[in-house]
């Protein structure tokens, strides 16, 4: 018996085929975590999530040899490893992997961790204690070239009491474009994007920012989407 007549062609079923919408393929994950009980539940939990969990690791070295053979989407790292710690792994990763998106995973919630994943190559700072929902979502939206800091990063210091005395500043009064374009930059999008999507000029958009900047007393668009979510300034949707 030939494979022909295993599946013989069929013409209305090939045209079925062909209209069928396609269905994208769930992210390739590795997960990062010295702890390996952590590091295997959480690979359970997100392969159940929806995730193409690929490996796991347990060190920075074999975060980095694992990734430079797999070539993943995304990683999921944990920050605090003893030897090289993952913000220094996270680097290595942006060199043998170029195309992985890396998301750390961490205890810390001073925003100047947010800062220094950022300045590593990170593209989303997650805290170890929120939601497994909220991972996941965080991991479905990430995208290179942004910072996606997960909502519950600074609402839980904010309920416990434990947020920084700067906190304690007013909040600024923003006009409705500036809380628009903050809004933009909350979900990681470039000024030329927004730019485009708010109907204004470029240069227009960058006084808006400039003035976010004076407003939340920061110097970087990072440090105001930071700022903005300590103070409760963006939208639920950002």
């Amino acid at each position: 018996m030939s494979l022909a007549q295993l599946n013989p062609p069929n013409q209305h079923n090939t045209v079925d085929r062909a209209e069928a919408p396609l269905v994208p393929k769930p992210p390739r994950v590795i997960v990062v975590d010295d702890h390996r009980t952590f590091a295997e539940m959480l690979a359970i939990a997100l392969q159940a999530g929806g995730m193409d969990v690929i490996g796991t690791a347990h060190s920075a070295t074999q975060a980095v040899s694992l990734a430079e053979l797999t070539q993943p989407d995304v990683v999921v790292m944990d920050i605090q490893m003893p030897g090289e710690d993952g913000l220094s792994a996270t680097r290595r990763l942006r060199q043998v992997a170029p195309g992985a998106v890396i998301a750390v995973v961490t205890a810390h919630r001073d925003p100047d961790w947010v800062v220094r994943a950022t300045q590593a190559g990170a593209s989303a700072f997650i805290p170890k204690d929120g939601s497994l929902a909220e991972m996941i979502d965080v991991l479905t939206r990430v995208r290179a070239g942004q910072m996606l800091v997960a909502p519950s990063t600074f609402s839980t210091a904010l309920t416990a009491g434990t947020v920084p005395a700067r906190l304690n500043d007013p909040r600024p009064q923003l006009t409705h474009r500036e809380q628009e374009v903050l809004d933009c930059l909350g979900r990681g999008m470039q000024v030329k994007a927004i730019a485009r999507v708010l109907g204004i000029t470029l240069e227009t958009c960058r006084g808006y920012v400039k003035a976010l900047h004076t407003k939340l007393g920061v110097r970087s668009q990072l440090e105001a989407v930071v700022k903005a979510q300590q103070l409760g300034l963006l939208s639920t949707a950002a």
